[in-house]
């Protein structure tokens, strides 16, 4: 066998035992007389002596190895002098009887060390080596036992995993797909599913009442820490359920998640608030509840008082920092300059400095002490608070505050990765309305069911209409969101017509879904949570980069792997494809 023991196994208790360890160079230090070698697997660090009375044989192979060989190492596990409580294995050392060397290695490009001095492209490209290093080799670890429990609980609730195809359909809405050209049915494309929305939905129709898969999912979207084109979902669905029925059992899976990975106990249930509260409270619709600095509307007070840019507006909105009085006028202007980015796309910043004697802010000569007084009280200000204040249209401003509170939270010290703040995010709106096509979309997807008491609103007022949608929020992170299904034909064609299709259209695209339900479809819905940003959310990393094996660049591409890369004209002409220069 190539080894007895793990590198990260033996302990005091193995001192005198004769073993035979495997893996990589970690470090070489050579003493003259003696040789220390610290040998490193995913289990851990063992350090390795080579002494004057060492087989010959051995002490040569020890003089000429280098960082990343490969070796396997015959010896016996004796008490180290000079013990190391930081390791695990830091009580004992193992005396090298034999050396052998299983693969020489080049000096890799960068140290794989805890901290590494490789840039990200560069440990990127040779992502091989990236994963040697402990901190990746924690994510994988953290990941593998996070989908283990995913498994063990929904198992333990009844639940059956079933995989359904990577090459589907293309279907309207939502982003853009990934397209896959089938070469025994030229000119026809499949597409790499977004999600296995309809899938897990035709499942339902055929009767699996409790449905889930970790599955990959492929979307040609613009890239982000915590987005990549192709992501892994917990997708779950269940039938003969209600919006509360779906909850109950998936704030319970949270709360099993956090205790049996984290260690970390939610005894009271998780908060629920709806869409228009998040969005007017905190300017998102996955508040960050960390810390509190809830906005506060201020037009009624606002308004009337010759500040043409308050009168002008059509909402006034603020929020108290707390402790923040004390700021300079640099680091004020300083915020004021981060919101006028064209990321935030605010115009200006309007504050108040709250005292113990009074209030002093940036429009003294449009309001009286009092009245700007009682604009900071309203945001719930203290002596010593400073009060930030945008206006605009009423959702711009709220979510250019919402970055300005996150900012402030950041540079405050207030956004503890070690500290979790989970809640449901419900009642969404059911379309939303987009300016430059003139049309509603769908805020979640086409087959979200509407709350039954807005049906009426659906022809004549459908930006009215909640939709019976939720989303599963955490320290500012959407980590899923489901919705009950329309299991209806007619309510399903009502919400085709608000959305555009003609009954032609939504035949052609969606026509097996519909097709199916004709012959009893049970209600049913479901949601689906981002593993990987679940991943990151514990491992306490803002990027999902961190906890895929082998991820894509912000340019989507695979540095690794070279990938996206061409094709020969041969499988061009096998697929009917002609390619076209690029435009510039």
């Amino acid at each position: 066998m190539y080894r007895t023991h793990t590198c990260g196994e033996l302990r005091a208790g193995n001192i005198d035992q004769t073993v035979t360890l495997a893996g990589w160079v970690q470090k070489v230090r050579n003493l003259g007389a003696m040789t220390f070698i610290d040998l490193r697997d995913r289990y851990g660090l063992t350090q390795i002596a080579v002494e004057e009375h060492s087989p010959a044989e051995a002490r040569e192979t020890a003089a000429r190895v280098g960082r990343e060989w490969v070796l396997r190492v015959t010896g016996r596990v004796i008490e180290r002098e000079s013990k190391n409580p930081k390791m695990p294995t830091g009580e004992i050392e193992v005396t090298a009887e034999r050396i052998e060397v299983l693969n020489e290695a080049q000096t890799p490009p960068f140290t794989i060390e805890e901290n590494s001095d490789g840039g990200d492209d560069l440990r990127m490209k040779y992502r091989y080596l990236d994963l040697r290093r402990a901190p990746l080799q924690r994510n994988m670890i953290l990941r593998h036992k996070m989908a283990q429990e995913i498994r063990r609980f929904l198992d333990s609730e009844g639940f059956l995993e079933i995989e359904t195809p990577y090459l589907v359909g293309s279907t309207p809405e939502g982003a853009r797909d990934f397209v896959v050209p089938s070469r025994m049915n030229p000119n026809q494309f499949y597409a790499l599913p977004q999600s296995p929305q309809t899938l897990k939905q035709l499942l339902m129709v055929a009767g699996y009442d409790k449905y889930f898969q970790i599955v990959r999912c492929f979307r040609d979207e613009d890239l982000r820490a915590d987005r990549q084109p192709e992501f892994t979902q917990i997708d779950c669905e269940m039938s003969f359920v209600e919006q509360e029925d779906i909850l109950e059992v998936f704030e319970r899976w949270a709360k099993h998640m956090f205790r049996t990975v984290m260690g970390i106990e939610f005894t009271e249930p998780l908060r629920r608030m709806p869409w228009i509260e998040a969005m007017e409270k905190y300017g998102s619709d996955k508040p960050d509840l960390r810390f509190g600095m809830e906005f506060a509307e201020l037009t009624d007070l606002a308004k009337g008082h010759g500040f043409s840019v308050f009168d002008d507006a059509e909402y006034v909105v603020g929020f108290a920092a707390p402790g923040c009085a004390v700021y300079t006028r640099k680091q004020i202007d300083a915020l004021t300059e981060y919101v006028k980015r064209p990321q935030v796309g605010a115009k200006g910043l309007i504050w108040i400095r709250l005292e113990e004697n009074g209030a002093k802010s940036s429009i003294d000569k449009f309001y009286a002490p009092d009245e700007v007084r009682t604009m900071a009280e309203r945001c719930g200000a203290k002596a010593g608070d400073l009060v930030f204040i945008l206006c605009g249209k009423k959702f711009k401003a709220l979510t250019q505050l919402c970055a300005l509170r996150l900012e402030v939270a950041q540079q405050l010290g207030l956004r503890d990765p070690q500290k979790f703040a989970p809640l449901w995010v419900v009642d969404f709106p059911m379309f939303e309305w987009d300016d430059e096509t003139q049309r509603f979309y769908a805020m979640h997807h086409p087959f979200t069911s509407p709350k039954p008491e807005d049906i009426e609103y659906l022809e004549s007022d459908p930006g009215r209409v909640r939709a019976n949608a939720y989303d599963f929020v955490c320290n500012g992170t959407e980590i899923g969101g489901g919705s009950i299904r329309i299991h209806d034909a007619k309510l399903q064609a009502t919400i085709f017509k608000c959305l555009g299709f003609t009954p032609e259209k939504a035949q052609e695209q969606f026509g097996f879904l519909m097709n199916a339900f004709k012959f009893g479809a049970p209600p049913h819905g479901g949601l689906a949570f981002g593993f990987d940003r679940l991943c990151s959310l514990f491992g306490g990393s803002e990027s999902i980069r961190d906890y895929i094996a082998f991820p894509k660049n912000n340019a989507g591409r695979d540095v690794m792997l070279d990938a996206p890369s061409r094709i020969d004209r041969a499988q061009l002409d096998e697929l009917y494809l002609e390619l076209r220069p690029a435009e510039e």
